[in-house]
């Protein structure tokens, strides 16, 4: 065993953190620590590392070692980067060739670039590559996916599976925890549960845990409603069995219920948006002589979700300001339609007006949300995204990472986007939370374009991407998987797999039938047809809100209703297949 935890309190201010939890890392064991914005996650880890102080007992195996991985390191931002690696790392247990190598995968090929010259994400790619390189029993990681490229998680996972100490780790990160981890550790209003397990079966055990929990509590209500009843029957507490059995009921009765879990509450608030979405005609950008990617063209159907991926530094974020208004391109132009509606989650929340209180910034967007559910007030907004009464009055600048981010999420939904721009939405929210974000965007009625690191999110959002590569964006069907799986093949026969890719996609699209003359006239009418369809359905449930003390006019119109979504689901699911083989035959013929 290399630790024992035993009876670990832990509290911030009058905020509980811990409440005397035990729990034990053996020597092999891959751990990851979930839970909420909040909990206490980051905390625990610095406790861990000897970085806290806390309550109660931790005994850890003589001489063992220690590596960890702050959320924000710190450094003498006068070094160099490989001088910051020296002074940390002995160079007599790691050569130089391996010290450079990481550095390299974790895109760090500067190595006599001063600290203070890295971005907060490369600072934190260096401590990465630091942390790794120390010889340790222990590796702790407090989300070391986050300002990673794609490319670096997936070095960093294959790393970490063939790692042959013990790992205790945060992260959101839902493929890494599928993948790495043999052990969760929940911490849950103050306690933890534990389970030997990866993600997917720990989402099975919890399940089934938080089942037999209610379970056990219908039993003790009734048990107690039981014992009441005798009680106050007025048996006298004179036998011995008598006073047991008091004493039983007041045991029991002390007990907590189970409490409810607070979860975000997202409401589904879409602008109309037209026929004419955005269009990207041969849009270039480059700064001094530095060119990010040329001559992209695009024309964005509004029902696109489309990913974006590449190395760090190729410009994903900066198409997300083009398309955002930001930034605009150094050749071509964009063209906007009139419905158009962006909504911008960018990476950092500079947006937050820290002087501000939470409720005073959500009312700047809007003070009433109307919502096929109803109308909703700013307050009702926030309590909906966990900002209780005493948070809405608290100024910006006092929330945590994930409270900002949860608030500037709430902002945007706030405006009723059409089109969602997300840079890094993963970052600094919990799994709970971005589970709920994405049952949102599966039912959002406009566009989704995300720059994510996040591949389960890729995955689970996605069915189309960018990739970025030699300052050119290429267009390809499919998630993120699929891409790699391809790639990955491929690459096996010649060396670029992603040239490969493209060989293989060039050769279907040349396969495609094209569409026939009633099709194309079939294509042209159908978006008419849908919007019509819409528009009918918007009326009747307006109509349906104001006839609610009228039954049967409801029942009439409820059934007319259900008759039009019914069409109009059919005629989405055969504009899809139109769109579809019409947009392969054009890329094809572009080839």
């Amino acid at each position: 065993m290399l630790i024992s935890v035993k009876n670990l309190s832990k509290t911030n201010g009058i905020k509980k953190i811990v409440d005397e939890v035990s729990f034990s890392i053996e020597e092999n064991d891959k751990v990851a620590l979930i839970g909420v914005n909040g909990t206490g996650k980051s905390t625990l880890l610095k406790i861990l590392a000897k970085q806290e102080t806390y309550q109660g007992e931790i005994i850890q195996k003589k001489d063992i070692t220690i590596s960890y991985l702050p959320q924000n390191p710190d450094f003498n931002e006068n070094n160099t980067v490989i001088k910051q690696v020296h002074d940390i790392i002995d160079q007599s247990k790691v050569n130089e060739y391996e010290i450079k190598a990481i550095l390299n995968k974790l895109g760090i090929t500067n190595h006599q670039q001063l600290i203070k010259q890295l971005s907060g994400g490369q600072q934190k790619r260096v401590a990465l590559a630091i942390t790794l390189l120390k010889p340790c029993d222990l590796l702790i990681l407090d989300e070391p996916t986050n300002h990673l490229d794609n490319e670096m998680i997936e070095y960093l996972e294959k790393y970490l599976i063939k790692f042959n100490k013990a790992i205790f780790m945060v992260t959101h990160d839902r493929y890494f925890l599928e993948r790495v981890t043999n052990k969760i550790i929940e911490i849950d209003r103050c306690k933890i549960y534990e389970y030997e397990a990866n993600y997917s079966k720990f989402l099975d055990l919890k399940a089934k845990r938080e089942e037999a929990a209610l379970v056990s509590q219908r039993k003790r209500k009734l048990f107690l409603k039981k014992e009441l009843e005798w009680i106050r029957a007025g048996v006298q507490a004179r036998s011995t069995k008598s006073k047991e059995r008091i004493q039983r009921f007041e045991q029991l009765n002390s007990i907590d219920d189970i409490q409810t879990v607070n979860k975000v509450e997202m409401i589904n608030v879409t602008s109309r948006l037209g026929k004419k979405t955005i269009e990207l005609k041969n849009i270039s950008i480059q700064f001094d002589n530095l060119i990010l990617f040329n001559n992209f063209s695009y024309l964005f159907k509004r029902t696109d979700r489309i990913g974006i991926i590449g190395v760090n530094g190729c410009g994903k974020s900066t198409l997300l300001k083009i398309i955002a208004k930001e930034l605009n391109p150094t050749h071509g132009e964009v063209i906007y339609g009139d419905t158009v509606k962006i909504g911008y989650f960018k990476q950092t929340c500079d947006d937050l007006d820290e002087n501000m209180r939470v409720i005073d910034f959500i009312k700047q967007t809007s003070n009433n949300l109307k919502t096929l559910e109803g109308t909703f007030s700013a307050k009702q907004m926030c309590e909906r995204f966990l900002f209780d009464s005493s948070l809405q009055h608290t100024y910006i600048s006092r929330l945590s990472g994930g409270e900002k981010r949860r608030l500037y999420l709430l902002n945007i939904l706030m405006q009723a986007p059409n089109v969602l721009l997300f840079d890094e939405p993963t970052n600094d929210l919990d799994i709970t939370t971005l589970a709920i974000l994405e049952d949102y965007l599966d039912s959002f009625n406009g566009i989704i374009i995300t720059v994510s690191h996040d591949r389960y999110f890729l995955d689970r959002i996605c069915d189309s991407l960018f990739i970025f590569k030699d300052k050119q964006i290429t267009y390809c069907n499919g998630g993120y998987s699929s891409y790699l799986d391809i790639s990955n093949s491929v690459s096996k026969t010649k060396g670029d797999g992603a040239l490969r890719y493209k060989e293989q996609k060039m050769l279907q699209k040349q396969q495609q039938i094209k569409l026939t003359s009633k099709e194309k006239q079939e294509l042209e009418t159908m978006e008419d047809i849908i919007l019509d369809l819409e528009q009918q359905i918007e009326i009747i449930n307006n109509q349906m809100n104001e006839y609610q003390d009228d039954f049967n006019k409801l029942i009439e119109l409820s059934n007319l209703r259900d008759d039009l979504v019914k069409q109009l689901d059919s005629k989405n699911e055969r504009w899809l297949e139109l769109l579809e083989k019409q947009e392969k035959s054009q890329l094809g013929s572009l080839k």
